[in-house]
């Protein structure tokens, strides 16, 4: 089976929305491990409303936390102890998709961050990297965490208009393959889906 670990160079830079277009392409499963806050619409939620394809199955989160604070703070808060090695990925014959919280360094408790889980999850990075004033830095960062690792990178996938200075300077430090780009629109919807997800088919 494949696996995809989509993560981000930090909060809100749409890890939710390369996983729909991943899943679309791939007709792949998705699984988000740790939801923290949102609990009436979900990432699960968000990316099932996201995604045509019939052949995609949505696994149940291992944690479900109340607050949208980190996962470590969030499951404190409701009296909580997140425990990693309860966190079991799903069965499925299908290539799966699994969405992280935040960032790499993360923290579920008090001595696990997201990226120790990612470690033992077998699977190959996706980096979604969002321009704005300081994304070099954070992507570099993020790149370093992974390299010094060894954990497998499929690639980084830009989020917003072409920025060719910030793109070729990531790329080319990093050795990290481009997989596309996600245009800056104003509302994403199935059609938005539908139009992009050919460009994650090869993958």
């Amino acid at each position: 089976m494949t696996r995809y670990f989509v993560t981000g160079i930090g909060t809100g830079v749409g890890k939710s929305v390369v996983s729909a277009l991943l899943c679309e392409a791939l007709e792949a499963d998705y699984w988000k491990p740790v939801q923290a806050g949102e609990l009436e619409f979900t990432d699960t939620d968000f990316v099932r409303s996201l995604v045509s394809s019939n052949t995609t199955h949505f696994h149940p989160e291992a944690y479900r936390l109340p607050y949208p604070l980190s996962p470590h703070a969030s499951a404190e808060r409701a009296g909580i102890a997140i425990d990693p090695k309860s966190i079991q990925i799903p069965e499925t014959t299908n290539t799966l998709i699994i969405e992280g919280a935040g960032g790499l360094m993360v923290p579920l408790n008090r001595t696990t961050l997201y990226i120790d889980l990612l470690s033992e999850m077998n699977a190959e990075v996706i980096l979604v990297s969002r321009h704005y004033l300081g994304s070099i830095n954070h992507t570099l960062l993020s790149a370093e965490s992974l390299m010094l690792r060894r954990i497998p990178v499929k690639g980084i996938v830009f989020n917003g208009d072409e920025n060719p200075e910030t793109e070729s300077i990531l790329l080319e430090m990093t050795g990290f393959k481009c997989l596309g780009r996600i245009p800056t629109v104003q509302q994403i919807d199935r059609s938005f889906i539908q139009l992009h997800a050919p460009t994650f088919a090869t993958l």
